[in-house]
């Protein structure tokens, strides 16, 4: 087990179970290797947690929580950076924004692509999508 000091404080870890990006994020390529931290609250969101800069954290989520349509899939080259095959799982990951005036987007056009088999994950870049780097919630309808 290995400890880094964090903004959550002092965490423990196993080593194997380091989530590693072989090319690092969009625009922060020296950080490549990270943790996943538990939401304190309840609720869809958690953490990822930079091994390389203690300092550097993030919120994350499935964005099918938020849109059902939205559907992510490696192409080969992808599968081949995450080490998996055409059938082994790959789960969709978006990085999580407040903005100043307190509304939430996700980050549905540079998706993260993670194994849970060998624990790589890319960030990727989608062309030709509707979807942006600050993609608002849906709006909550009420039922009356």
């Amino acid at each position: 087990m290995k400890k880094i000091q964090t903004r959550f404080g002092e965490i423990e870890f196993d080593p194997a179970k380091v989530i590693h990006f072989p090319e690092g994020l969009i625009g922060l390529d020296n950080l490549k290797d990270f943790l996943v931290i538990p939401n304190e609250k309840q609720g869809p969101l958690f953490w990822i947690q930079s091994v390389d800069d203690p300092a550097f954290a993030f919120p994350v989520t499935d964005p099918t929580n938020f849109f059902l349509d939205y559907a992510i899939a490696p192409d080969a080259e992808e599968r081949k950076k995450l080490q998996i095959g055409e059938k082994d799982d790959c789960f969709v990951l978006s990085i999580v924004s407040v903005g100043e005036d307190k509304k939430i987007t996700l980050n549905l056009s540079g998706p993260i692509l993670y194994s849970p088999e060998t624990h790589r994950a890319l960030q990727v870049i989608l062309e030709d999508t509707t979807y942006s780097t600050k993609t608002p919630l849906p709006e909550v309808k009420n039922k009356e």
